[in-house]
């Protein structure tokens, strides 16, 4: 009775999710192929560098915009009601009501010290690393996609294995009833058998999980709901995997740098540039000017209309009587200047002193970060080729293993059943078998993704590894 409750919870654990997930929405029929291509454009992370990279795009568009003219226009109202000069002067002179100015001022710099140019490159510079960094990090996204789609096709590998497992455990302890029941096993032998089978379901029950557990993660990098049912419609080819695992051992040796390392390499050119424009703010700035507009004084309320005219035509009488021989005809009138201007700063309380000192400081900082990054990228390069030689020993190692372990359990089990061998034959040579599968489909995943790994650390292109499409 237990046993028969057993076997319900674990298919009702494993029925559970798949019936919520249907429910939920439209299950999504996911090749490796489709995986990266969606993993490179919607994950996280590759979003979030190349929303850095959109930043660095904006700077070097300020930075060049410094180098640049600028045009501005300026107007403004004014009403005076009360003017203490007019009042105490000469209300002729000072005493317009209303006043109205239109300006088009026009600024282009002439030296700066070198601030710009070298702002310039610094700007160059930092958008250079970002671009690497997005490079290195849809390689290292690759990687990890395909690692996650393979640990769920090999979860799924693993619980058929240990499902298989338990399948064999229960022929046996079939076999082994009929035998108590002629008369050729004793009851110890049905009890062996029932406790052999018993103690194998908590590992199918985990393999099941494991399973579950994997695309989760899987969900989690290609952004893809919860609730969303998965199903993978690619496997590994695995006998492809050898000729394409030594194809990207070849093409590794003659890989390029790294982009983590010439992202590095960038920081440190925008540091260096960073200097330059710290030193820039002890020398002075010229900058040429030319302004234009137009200016109107009307006596009444009013917005001008016309271009400005001063002759004795526009004076009334009380003009005339006040003296004025020439008057205004309350329109427009132009008024331009132009000039340079040039500015040094003697004294800012050590401000760029500061400046230089913390830039020079940066400089040094970029530069035993990209001492650090080679050691890294080195050290990485070496790690990664260790772990494909021991990949690749034990993909060998593992590739007949498989086939003489079942060959082992068939002639194990016959012996059993003709009488000529023991119960513990059976369960080492079936526990063998386990062991042997597990590897040996461990041992292809491990072996293309170290291969992968490895054209990742030395910058080569991470290919897709060679998959069969599966109906599910």
């Amino acid at each position: 009775m237990h046993l028969n409750l057993l076997k319900r919870l674990i298919l009702g654990s494993i029925a559970l999710p798949i019936c919520v997930g249907a429910q939920a929405t439209d299950t999504l029929r996911l090749s490796l192929a489709d995986a990266v291509t969606r993993a490179i454009r919607e994950s996280d992370e590759v979003r979030l560098a190349a929303a850095q990279l959109d930043v660095t795009e904006a700077q070097v568009t300020s930075a060049r915009a410094a180098a640049l003219p600028t045009l501005q226009f300026t107007g403004g109202y004014t009403q005076v009601e009360r003017n203490a000069r007019a009042t105490i002067v000469n209300p002729q002179v000072f005493g317009q009501s209303y006043t109205y100015t239109t300006n088009f001022n026009l600024s282009q710099p002439l030296f700066q010290g070198g601030r710009i140019f070298a702002g310039a490159r610094a700007a160059n510079d930092v958008r250079q690393a970002a671009r690497y960094d997005l490079e290195e990090t849809r390689a290292l996204m690759s990687v990890n996609i395909q690692r996650a789609y393979l640990q769920v096709l090999l979860n799924q590998q693993l619980a058929d294995i240990q499902a298989n497992n338990l399948r064999l455990a229960e022929d046996r302890l079939a076999l082994v009833e009929r035998l108590q029941t002629a008369g050729r096993a004793a009851r110890f032998d049905v009890l062996r058998a029932r406790v052999e089978k018993t103690n194998l379901e908590p590992g199918l029950i985990q393999a099941r999980n494991n399973v579950e557990l994997a695309l989760i993660e899987l969900r989690r990098l290609l952004n893809i709901p919860l609730m969303r049912g998965i199903v993978l419609t690619s496997e590994l080819d695995t006998a492809g995997v050898r000729t394409l695992a030594r194809s990207i051992m070849a093409d590794s040796s003659r890989a390029a740098v790294r982009p983590a390392l010439r992202a590095a390499q960038s920081s440190l050119d925008a540091r260096h540039e960073g200097v330059r424009v710290a030193r820039a703010e002890f020398l002075p700035t010229v900058s040429a000017f030319f302004r234009t507009g137009y200016l109107a004084l009307p006596s009444t309320s009013g917005f001008p209309t016309r271009w400005g005219i001063t002759s004795p035509a526009n004076c009334t009488a009380a003009d005339s009587a006040a003296g004025r021989r020439t008057c205004q005809n309350n329109g427009w009138y132009p008024d331009r200047s132009l000039g340079i201007q040039i500015s040094w700063p003697l004294f800012d309380g050590l401000r760029a002193k500061g400046n230089l000192d913390l830039a020079q400081a940066q400089e040094r900082v970029a530069r035993t970060q990209l001492e650090q990054e080679r050691e890294n990228v080195a050290a990485e390069q070496a790690r990664a080729v260790a772990e494909f030689a021991r990949a690749e020993a034990t993909y060998d190692a593992q590739r007949q293993n498989a086939e003489e372990a079942e060959e082992a359990f068939r002639i194990a089990s016959l012996r059993f059943e003709r009488g000529l061998g023991t119960q513990l034959e059976v369960t080492d040579a079936q526990l063998a078998l386990l062991t042997a599968r597990s590897n040996a489909a461990r041992g292809t995943v491990d072996y293309y993704l170290a291969a992968a790994e490895l054209a990742r650390a030395r910058g080569a292109t991470v290919p897709l590894p060679p998959t069969r499409t599966i109906s599910r």
